[in-house]
């Protein structure tokens, strides 16, 4: 049977995969695998970075995601913002983000101060906006614009 968990510093390497393979589907962008692998482990080591939780199925991590706060003013409060979704291609449609968006929805609900839940999806990936639309989550009216540094 399929479970959520807070992810383990053991973790790291298949966290690590997945934020890569992550990157190559969605944007074609190939990671530096020693910057991710530090990325992923400080967040492992440190919370205030941020959370990642994880699907195991008969003892293999198949899907995961990561949590980031951001504090609202506006409403006194968090907004957990949904972070490096992934689920192994052999697991997809069997569940798994569903299980991880319930168990995180649960989670910012009893925390008693989190306003809501946000992400960021590529807006040619059509299948993972179908998915967020059917766990309750609707489209706002933000655009997102960065300017990115090197690492």
């Amino acid at each position: 049977m399929a479970e959520v968990r807070p992810a383990r510093p053991e973790d790291q390497p298949i966290l690590v995969e997945f934020n890569a393979r992550l990157a190559e589907e969605t944007e074609d962008k190939i990671l530096d695998r020693d910057c991710l692998s530090r990325g992923v482990r400080d967040v492992l080591q440190d919370p205030s970075k941020g959370r990642y939780f994880v699907v195991e199925d008969e003892g293999q991590v198949v899907a995961g995601l990561m949590i980031v706060t951001e504090y609202s003013d506006w409403r006194n409060g968090y907004f957990w913002w949904i972070h490096s979704v992934y689920t192994a291609p052999e697991a997809r449609g069997r569940g798994h983000y569903s299980r991880l968006h319930g168990h995180v929805r649960r989670a910012a609900l009893a925390e008693g101060n989190v306003r809501g839940l946000r992400l960021y999806v590529e807006h040619n990936n059509d299948r993972a906006q179908e998915v967020y639309s059917r766990r309750g989550m609707s489209r706002t009216g933000y655009l997102v614009f960065e300017e990115e540094f090197q690492a």
